[in-house]
């Protein structure tokens, strides 16, 4: 067997892996242990050994709970529109970005539109809870308008829309980094045809610029589908309240008050295991689609 021999040039970049790899093991892969839970019925003083084993009692008893249909809907629908919303978003602003000619603006403009994705939701939950609060800014400013104010943080209703519209204002300018750069690969002699031909900028856009990221929207939205199980923990636990569940709630957070809050361990872990489980079929799912529909590789 051949020694593997690490040039010495590369050493250094081996050595900075060593401790993001260390902590991915420890938050990542040790704690899939715990998915034995969810064939157990877990008690925490039996630990993982002694607890009773009841193999797929606890996927059957989901299908009887009402709560988790609506749950799963839920879960479904939010991310389904952040899927789709965020990146017509991205892509939006990154065509905008590469038609603004003077750098010194376009840097000014990208730096405000990243900023926010740099702040946790800890800080953007009470940033919007105290703007769409019934005293709040966006209420204050209905009021002048002469218009009854809203509390739009409990109409169940409004909520998800609620979401996907902060949740976007947060990524887009994040999410343009890529597109942008797909973009400047574009070969520049093709907008010079175009031009030489009469079309237009809007033309430019919609039969050059487009087509020619075209891979590029494919294998980003390949990689969000693997997420569409995923409706953002932390934004939902921030703003949603008991009166928004029925709209609001999604699986991390239902598993969260059930697992956490409950103590109702098995059940939210074989949940949490049914949702990893669809995600990877459906990331192998779209995978599979973006080869024949683009025939183009991510793995």
């Amino acid at each position: 067997m051949k020694a593997i021999i690490i040039p010495r040039k590369q050493l250094a970049l081996y050595i900075m892996l060593i401790p993001p790899v260390v902590v991915l093991f420890i938050y990542a892969y040790l704690p899939m242990f715990g998915v034995v839970m969810s064939f157990q019925r877990f008690e925490p003083s039996l630990g993982f050994f002694r607890s009773e084993w009841v193999g797929l009692a606890n996927f059957r008893r989901l299908l009887y709970i009402p709560d988790v249909k609506q749950v799963v809907l839920n879960t479904l629908f939010i991310a389904s529109m952040k899927i789709v919303i965020e990146t017509v978003a991205a892509i939006l602003v990154a065509i905008l970005l590469s038609e603004i000619i003077s750098k010194v603006f376009r840097r000014v403009v990208q730096t405000i539109i990243y900023f926010p994705y740099f702040l946790s939701w800890v800080i953007l939950g009470g940033i919007f809870r105290d703007m769409l609060s019934r005293e709040g800014l966006i209420n204050v400013l209905l009021g002048k308008l002469g218009f009854e104010p809203v509390v739009f943080l409990s109409k169940s209703a409004l909520f998800p829309y609620l979401l996907v519209g902060t949740e976007t204002w947060q990524v887009t300018g994040f999410g343009t980094i890529v597109f942008l750069a797909a973009i400047t690969t574009i070969d520049p002699t093709l907008y010079e045809a175009a031009v030489m031909d009469g079309a237009s900028r809007f033309k430019q856009i919609l039969y050059i610029t487009i087509p020619g990221i075209k891979s590029t929207i494919i294998l980003m939205v390949t990689l969000s589908l693997g997420y569409i199980l995923n409706a953002g923990f932390e934004q939902v636990l921030m703003l949603y309240s008991p009166l928004v569940y029925g709209t609001g709630d999604v699986i991390d957070t239902w598993v969260y008050r059930m697992g956490l809050q409950q103590s109702q361990y098995s059940l939210a872990s074989a949940i949490g295991l049914f949702r990893s489980v669809v995600s990877l079929l459906l990331i192998t799912a779209s995978y599979i689609a973006a080869r024949k529909i683009s025939d183009h590789r991510i793995f």
